[in-house]
């Protein structure tokens, strides 16, 4: 974090990125308004939108894999980032032909509230796909999961293919990741559902332990296991839509964090589900900010950091598992 804030393109002359930070703390009237524009609006909210969401992400694919009891489970895998990705295309694509009938609120920022709607409209229907009499079949989940993630690109391709040089350059923009639309609105609602969503799935660990057993095993240990189910996919979906919306895709942090925490703990998600967000969060600053230096002054897509790394760790689990099988 204290590296993060010191790196950036705008020079502070003999001050330190630090010591204008408590300037602007203590309210010093030395400091221009361009240098408290700087480390309050740009660097210092970006640093906080990079924990906040590299936290979610981490959390979210940590309860996914639990929940799946497999190790490759994460937002991709379930249709919510494909449903997230296809609503932000419309809305960037075609936005401007229905926007001015839209209130003003959602117009101003419509690609982040139409990738929310579709991460949830993703997790309605995969959760109905797969729900019979009352009972999740989660295997059903992850293959309906693959379909709607199939359909979404598809039509994501198609509007690609009809989009103007500009729109194009905006999407592809957005689906590489973000952090450069961080501000302190937008840190706050994070900031509230990483709240809302960690009082309910945090506690969850042990429940994900006894759900390694089998759901029969579990459920004899007292754990509701349909319940346990339904929490998990509303909330995931929940802290997937809104870093989507932000921040746009950013892949692998949900496989990256958990996978190397149980080289470490093994299975145990009592440890992992807490250690997850603080290491999501660490990992996610780091590779924002190697994405803001490796090509400054201009800015790498984080996502393609992320997916830089994950790629080998996700053929790393593959290896493992094909191991497994001998």
């Amino acid at each position: 974090m204290v590296l993060a804030l010191n790196i950036g393109v705008y020079d502070f002359g003999n001050s330190s990125s630090y010591e204008v930070l408590w300037k602007f703390l203590t309210s010093d009237s030395s400091l221009s308004l361009s240098e408290k524009y700087v480390i309050w609006e740009v660097r210092t909210s970006r640093i906080v939108m990079a924990v906040l969401i590299g936290s979610m992400l981490a959390v979210s694919g940590t309860t996914l894999q639990g929940m799946f009891k497999n190790p490759l489970a994460t937002g991709e895998s379930i249709g919510l980032t494909s449903g997230a990705t296809l609503l932000a295309a419309i809305a960037i694509i075609l936005g401007h032909t229905f926007e001015q009938y839209l209130p003003e609120i959602i117009r101003n920022s419509l690609v982040g509230v139409s990738a929310f709607v579709g991460a949830f409209l993703a997790m309605i229907i995969v959760y109905r796909i797969s729900t019979s009499a009352g009972k999740t079949n989660v295997v059903m989940m992850l293959l309906s999961g693959v379909a709607i993630t199939s359909i979404g690109f598809s039509f994501v391709g198609f509007l690609i293919y009809i989009s103007k040089d500009e729109q194009l350059r905006d999407l592809t923009f957005w689906n590489l990741g973000s952090l450069a639309g961080a501000t302190w609105t937008r840190n706050i609602i994070l900031s509230i559902v990483l709240l809302f969503s960690y009082i309910i799935i945090l506690p969850k660990g042990k429940a994900l332990n006894a759900m390694l057993l089998g759901e029969k095993d579990a459920q004899h240990l007292g754990i509701n296991v349909e319940t346990l189910k339904k929490q998990i996919v509303l909330i995931t979906s929940l802290m997937i839509g809104t870093c989507v919306a932000f921040s746009g895709t950013i892949g692998f942090v949900g496989l990256i964090v958990p996978y190397i925490l149980r080289l470490l703990f093994r299975s145990d998600y009592h440890f992992i589900l807490p250690l997850s967000a603080i290491c999501g969060s660490i990992l996610l600053l780091l590779a924002d900010t190697i994405s803001r230096t490796i090509v400054a002054p201009s800015e790498l897509p984080i996502g393609i950091l992320t997916s830089l790394i994950g790629g080998p760790i996700f053929i790393a689990i593959l290896i493992k598992y094909k191991n497994t099988l001998r």
